[in-house]
């Protein structure tokens, strides 16, 4: 067993994650039986991806969404496939955070998965907080595109800031570590990621009064200068709308968060027949150390320390 995983460790740094999971579906696929071990890194490399997945989300289409957006409400005009293909971005990014969520369900073997009706409602929370806040960083790119890489350079500090002091600890060097610290912050930019373990409805109503305060500073600048832009975008319109979307959003949040997070405590199943977390042969599977990390992070009652690798193992690296 051990050879076998050595053999499959030095296939990572060879293809990109995305390959590997499609090969090793395949590879699962083709077999009638499939072991528990090609189970297990095909679960590995899902939620591997389902990671890579959403920073390229916050790295690369939101920040593209956003400057779409600045350039149409410059313009003033907009065709129906323009925005057609801004709300299926919004959908997207949602949707991206949504499946990073049910991997990080995943990790919690004694939970069910994320149904139908919970997922719902996480899409939509998270949709309904996130196009405001993007509309607004792209109305205010579009009045002052001069300034608004210092807005966001000086957010992001404090932002990288704020989870340095939270005492990040996922890479295995400082400088990996710093690297994630610095996608994180970015996310925070638009929305929110929990980093740290211990309870977040704190740090999650700072980062939300903080988020908020910002975006309403931004509307207000543009209603001190309503006359820089072209009349084309209703924007008079869409911004009571963000605003009721941001509040139908909270209360979705609330609704989730009190009635469909897991908060229960983390405790094996006890079915007979089926491997316990601490045994042995579990221990031997692949096991993605960095998404089980996060997920006792994200669901903070959550706890089982027998269920994550020890630190010096390499199963978790990305």
């Amino acid at each position: 067993m051990g050879n076998k995983f050595s053999e499959v460790k030095s296939l990572v740094p060879k293809a990109p994650r995305c390959v590997q999971g499609l090969q090793q579906g395949l590879l699962v696929w083709q077999q009638e039986a499939p072991s528990d071990f090609d189970l297990a890194y095909a679960d590995f490399l899902t939620l591997d991806i389902s990671m890579l997945r959403l920073f390229e989300t916050f790295l690369e289409t939101t920040p593209q969404l956003t400057l779409v957006l600045a350039i149409v409400l410059q313009s003033g005009r907009a065709e129906s496939y323009q925005w057609v293909g801004i709300c299926t971005s919004f959908v997207g990014i949602s949707w991206a955070l949504l499946d990073y969520h049910r991997a990080l369900r995943t990790c919690l073997p004694s939970k069910p998965p994320l149904g139908p009706g919970s997922s719902v409602v996480y899409f939509l929370w998270n949709l309904l907080l996130l196009w405001p806040r993007v509309f607004v960083v792209a109305l205010f790119s579009a009045l002052f595109p001069h300034y608004v890489a210092l807005h966001f350079l000086g957010l992001w500090l404090v932002l990288l800031f704020w989870v340095w002091l939270q005492g990040t600890d996922f890479m295995p060097d400082s400088c990996s570590e710093w690297l994630y610290r610095a996608t994180v912050a970015t996310i925070l930019y638009f929305s929110w990621f929990n980093v740290a373990e211990g309870r977040t409805r704190g740090r999650a109503a700072i980062h939300l009064v903080f988020l908020l305060s910002d975006s309403v500073l931004m509307a207000v600048t543009w209603l001190t200068h309503i006359a820089w832009l072209p009349s084309g975008i209703p924007l008079q319109t869409l911004l009571p709308v963000g605003g009721v979307c941001v509040l139908l959003g909270l209360a979705l949040r609330l609704v989730y968060y009190r009635w469909l997070h897991p908060s229960c405590r983390w405790e094996p199943d006890r079915v007979d027949g089926t491997r316990g977390l601490g045994s042995l042969e579990w221990r031997r599977l692949p096991q993605n150390r960095r998404m089980a990390q996060l997920a006792q992070t994200f669901f903070p009652r959550v706890r089982d320390e027998a269920a994550l690798p020890q630190k010096g193992e390499v199963n978790g690296v990305l």
